[in-house]
């Protein structure tokens, strides 16, 4: 197993970790969960450009680095629900868009189309990770100048999650023909 795939798989390890530290009633355990999500996040690009660098792109890292990613966002998203930061309604378009994404994906692969990243996809990506990191720190440094940065990055997630599960589908319609 290559550096890239173990940096994927202890990304996925961190998710469980992140969730006992960000729900339990612990000390500080907010903040460590905070860390550890970004750590998680950052190792997302990490593990990609090291694959590719060395020339390392495996089957197994194809699968499994987008599906950590959307392990990481989905328990971040699914516990601050539950910590009621987010709204229920937000996450389920999240998530939805994830799954149908991924189907279509799935689709494709099957007809032999591989369906590439988008930049849209990128975006969506980084402000997902972007918005639930504000949440995680209570809107932190922006509540101390009443700037609602939470609820903008919130709708700006939204916004280009939407989009971008648009672009997927659209670009690759020729999937469903």
């Amino acid at each position: 197993m290559n550096l890239a795939n173990k940096i994927t798989i202890a990304r996925i390890l961190l998710v469980p970790i992140f969730m006992i530290f960000l729900l339990a009633q612990i000390p500080h355990g907010a903040t460590i969960a905070s860390i550890i999500f970004i750590v998680a996040a950052l190792t997302d690009s990490l593990d990609g450009y090291i694959a590719r660098s060395r020339n390392q792109v495996t089957k197994l890292g194809k699968f499994m680095d987008p599906l950590a990613d959307k392990l990481l966002v989905t328990a971040a998203l699914v516990s601050l629900v539950q910590m009621e930061k987010i709204e229920a309604w937000v996450v389920v378009i999240i998530i939805s868009r994830e799954l149908i994404v991924s189907v279509f994906r799935a689709v494709a692969a099957s007809e032999g189309v591989v369906i590439t990243a988008s930049p849209w996809g990128k975006a969506k990506t980084i402000s997902q990770i972007v918005a639930i990191i504000t949440l995680l720190f209570n809107n932190y440094p922006f509540s101390i100048y009443n700037i609602p940065f939470d609820t903008i990055s919130i709708w700006v997630a939204v916004i280009l999650t939407v989009i971008s599960g648009y672009d997927y589908i659209y670009k690759n319609k020729r999937v469903f023909v």
